[in-house]
């Protein structure tokens, strides 16, 4: 760890984490925070979904839920980074304390809720970033929405001039009854009315934004099959695999295992990345995948590459090795094309996606 990630980190450390959390948007904004990109990669580059990609790591959604510095992620070296999630109404979301670590072992246990200011004002931070960078919409549903899938097709409409790709996240543990859209009918409904709406966009504006769905880590084998099977069956861009877990497996920090929420940090990398690879071996090689949880180092960003993904994303481990992580991993790609003697990173990738595919959930 860097001497300003150390700093940093015990600063932060003296707050609560949702305070923490927003100091540390603070920072970006103002520039307190200096850009520490790694040096541009030919091999790192990758085409996705139509998308080049300058580096195959981004920010994951859940830090910059309002939009307020994507492009500041995007200057530490993240060759993109997601907003949201973003609801159409503003929501306070759940009561506080809603955010706990897990130092012992890496961790964040969140209850958030989808805390967020709504469409309105998120768009009008987006409408003043550049136009080139690489930055996705995460798109969500009110807690007491009337029509959930309605709120979805709401977001299409309302960022459709502004995102470089969406994320449909279906897959919070933190909003009751959100989960259930991962149904077979349920995510046949959600995905026919949020492609007809990307499309019929797409024709007025002479641009097809890709569409990302976001699953959980804690589908069974049929719940993989159902959702496999949806996503060939619709014009769907890719997925991301995965969200937060409400497994509790493995930890040591016994202290706060038992909050309520989602799980996310390093004990999420191996649950996750066995579903990723499970989800490549159904959907086959050209779909597109981005691998999240537990990312902390160039190895792991690596693994889920070699598991399967074109792409990585990664959030709670930056709360602990703090705002060089990401040019720190992205160097540490770099080299390990160097020792691997390859041209592209993208070589690596699914070969090992049988070791983890065998695995039990």
């Amino acid at each position: 760890m860097s001497l300003l990630s150390s700093l940093g980190r015990k600063g932060l450390f003296l707050f609560d984490p949702e305070t923490a959390h927003g100091l540390s948007i603070a920072a970006l904004k103002t520039g307190i925070v200096p850009a520490c990109p790694a040096k541009a990669d030919p091999r790192l580059a990758q085409t996705v979904a139509g998308l080049n990609f300058p580096n195959p790591l981004g920010m994951a959604a859940g830090y910059d839920k309002n939009a307020e510095v994507p492009e500041a992620l995007i200057r530490l070296g993240f060759g993109f980074a997601e907003v949201g999630t973003l609801t159409p109404r503003a929501q306070e979301g759940n009561p506080k304390p809603r955010i706990f670590r897990l130092v012992a072992d890496d961790a964040v246990i969140n209850r958030l809720g989808f805390n967020n200011a709504g469409h309105a004002a998120a768009l009008e931070r987006l409408k003043r970033c550049r136009r080139d960078a690489l930055i996705g919409v995460n798109i969500g549903a009110n807690k007491d929405s009337a029509d959930r899938i309605a709120d979805y097709v709401a977001g299409i409409r309302t960022f459709y001039d502004v995102a470089r790709y969406f994320t449909a996240n279906i897959s919070s543990p933190n909003t009751p009854g959100l989960r259930d859209l991962q149904a077979k009918e349920s995510l046949h409904a959600l995905l026919s009315s949020v492609l007809t709406a990307r499309a019929e966009e797409a024709t007025r504006s002479g641009r097809q934004v890709p569409v990302f769905l976001k699953i959980a880590p804690d589908l069974t084998e049929e719940g993989l099959d159902d959702i496999a099977e949806v996503a060939l069956a619709h014009p769907l861009d890719g997925l991301i695999v995965s969200n937060t877990t409400l497994s509790r497996d493995g930890l040591r920090d016994t202290s706060q295992a038992g909050e309520a929420g989602g799980l996310s940090g390093k004990p999420l990398f191996e649950k996750s990345t066995v579903v990723l690879a499970k989800m490549r071996r159904r959907v086959g090689d050209d779909l597109p995948i981005i691998g999240v949880g537990g990312v902390s180092d160039a190895q792991t960003a690596a693994e889920k590459i070699r598991a399967g993904a074109n792409l990585v994303q990664l959030y709670s481990c930056m709360v602990y090795a703090g705002p060089t992580l990401p040019g720190t991993i992205v160097s540490g790609l770099s080299r390990l094309c160097d020792r691997e003697q390859v041209s592209s990173i993208s070589a690596l990738r699914g070969s090992r996606t049988a070791h983890w595919a065998d695995r039990n959930i």
